[in-house]
């Protein structure tokens, strides 16, 4: 049954699958100015440090999916799933806490736990200082199917992300910068199974992460993806096991992809070993 709820900023909502997730949510060991906006520090003389995570203003259950079109702007309210939104599992197909229209811009937002499937794009979006503080099944889903699609995810931050953070379903390219993650699975993958196939784009700049993790970028060369990877701090991880960038031979009839390489190439995963440090 469709549920409507009059919220401003946004559309109607409606139901989502039922889950529950453990509303713990690991520290993230990062040093940096304690800025409320979530934004990096930057300096002439020194790389950028991550910010602090932000205290939320409040919380807000959310039983179904908010819908948002224009500018939707949370005030750094957390936001969690509940009734059809609050069930269990990472299984795919889950709906999510907010929806965006094609142009739409979601900002200042915590979103809590249990947090469904995060964010999905329909077309070109912003994300914006959002701080996911325990990943459910994906951070943000992006489903653009214009090869000019623009998926932007500026500041903010992740934690716990049992597999992937940011899932690339569409066609167009994904910027992400500013960002900080900590104890995850992969940062962004191209969709290595998706009926229907696109070639994206990946940029990765500005980021922190901390271990564990697995990778950074999982791409499809098979497709033309790129990812391309700068600015990029890895903490805790001396021993290297966060890979920057996976290639993979995608399909479109639901098989798991081929991992066929790792590292810099030139060709789909564009960086060089200045483009990544370590501590």
């Amino acid at each position: 049954m469709t549920k409507r709820a009059a919220i401003p900023g946004s559309g109607a909502r409606r139901t989502g699958r039922r889950r529950t997730i453990s509303a713990s949510a690991a520290a993230l060991a990062l040093t940096g100015a304690a800025l409320s906006t979530g934004l990096l520090v930057q300096s002439a003389d020194a790389a950028p440090a991550a910010a602090a995570w932000p205290t939320p203003a409040g919380s807000q259950a959310v039983p179904a999916t908010i819908e948002v079109s224009g500018t939707y702007d949370g005030t750094l309210k957390r936001f969690y799933g509940s009734g059809d939104l609050g069930g269990d599992g990472q299984e795919e197909g889950q709906d999510p806490i907010f929806e965006l229209a094609d142009g739409a811009v979601l900002k200042n937002v915590v979103i809590g736990s249990p947090a469904a499937d995060g964010i999905h794009c329909a077309g070109s979006c912003t994300i914006q200082n959002v701080w996911w503080e325990d990943v459910g099944e994906d951070a943000a889903s992006f489903k653009g199917t214009s090869p000019g699609a623009t998926y932007k995810v500026t500041g903010g931050g992740a934690r716990k992300a049992e597999d992937k953070v940011f899932q690339f379903n569409g066609a167009g390219t994904l910027t992400i910068s500013g960002f900080q993650v900590s104890d995850f699975g992969k940062l962004v993958r191209s969709c290595g199974n998706c009926s229907k196939q696109y070639k994206r784009t990946i940029v990765v700049s500005d980021v922190d992460v901390t271990a564990p993790g697995k990778a950074l970028a999982g791409i499809n060369t098979n497709y033309g993806d790129t990812a391309t990877l700068k600015s990029v701090r890895i903490h805790g991880d001396s021993s290297k096991k966060i890979k920057p960038c996976v290639r993979y031979t995608g399909n479109d009839d639901g098989d798991e992809p081929t991992e066929t390489g790792s590292g810099p190439d030139g060709t789909y995963c564009k960086y060089s070993s200045s483009d990544i440090s370590y501590d």
